[in-house]
């Protein structure tokens, strides 16, 4: 497994490389933001570990970046940023987790090992549930054939309820699948974009798909 550890901080930076080399990982070091998004670029990783104070270009910039082109790379924040704005505006764009420092060798190590044991499966092509299509591949949803502006978490949520149509899905099991967490401190994100989802796709459907069954979670429902 590859790993790209990107830190301005270079005694830490160092610490985390060697530390994970030490745990058999193959890993590049890397100090500015605009030298990471250089790297990614060309380079194949299996996971970044990302500060958000970076020189060269902003952590949550390279994110955004980092996301629009590389949909299945494993992200990891890295920040002494605690409050649970920050959490959630890192995870919101697409970060797997997020570390607040200082913390242990031994978490971080943790959480490595939980990302990486995570296999994304292949997407699907297309898929189909009503006046919806999914194009897994452009990571692109249409509704009515028109295509739908979705932010990272409310396209993840949509496919998610997509991939398991009529089936209730549970606030825990969107928080483990989209915000690769299950922690209850990100729940009220999970209900924003519900109801930001929802309002967007009664624009174009004229109705509301999603359905709230008490108790159970949210279920996408086939027909009107």
């Amino acid at each position: 497994m590859k790993i790209l550890v990107v830190e301005d901080e270079h005694t830490l930076c160092d610490d985390i490389a060697e530390d994970l080399e030490l745990e058999r990982y193959t890993v590049e070091r890397c100090y500015d933001g605009l030298e990471a998004w250089e790297k990614l670029l060309v380079e194949s990783y299996d996971l970044a570990i990302l500060d958000l104070n970076l020189p060269g270009m902003d952590g949550l910039d390279l994110l955004r970046h980092v996301r629009r082109e590389k949909h299945e790379l494993r992200i990891l924040i890295l920040s002494a940023r605690s409050a649970l704005e920050d959490k959630v505006a890192g995870l919101d764009l697409g970060a797997d987790d997020y570390l607040t420092k200082p913390f242990a060798l031994e978490e971080l190590e943790a959480r490595v090992r939980s990302l990486l044991r995570r296999e994304y499966s292949p997407r699907n092509p297309t898929v189909t549930v009503g006046a919806l299509v999914l194009d897994g591949q452009k990571r692109e949803i249409r509704a009515n054939g028109a295509p739908l502006t979705l932010t990272y978490k409310e396209f993840g949520i949509l496919e998610y309820l997509m991939l398991h149509p009529e089936k209730p899905v549970s606030q825990e099991e969107l928080l483990e699948h989209i915000w690769e967490t299950d922690s209850n401190s990100f729940s009220h994100s999970v209900r924003m974009h519900i109801s930001s989802l929802r309002k967007k796709l009664r624009a174009v459907l004229g109705y509301d798909p999603i359905t709230t069954r008490i108790g159970h979670g949210y279920c996408l429902e086939v027909t009107p």
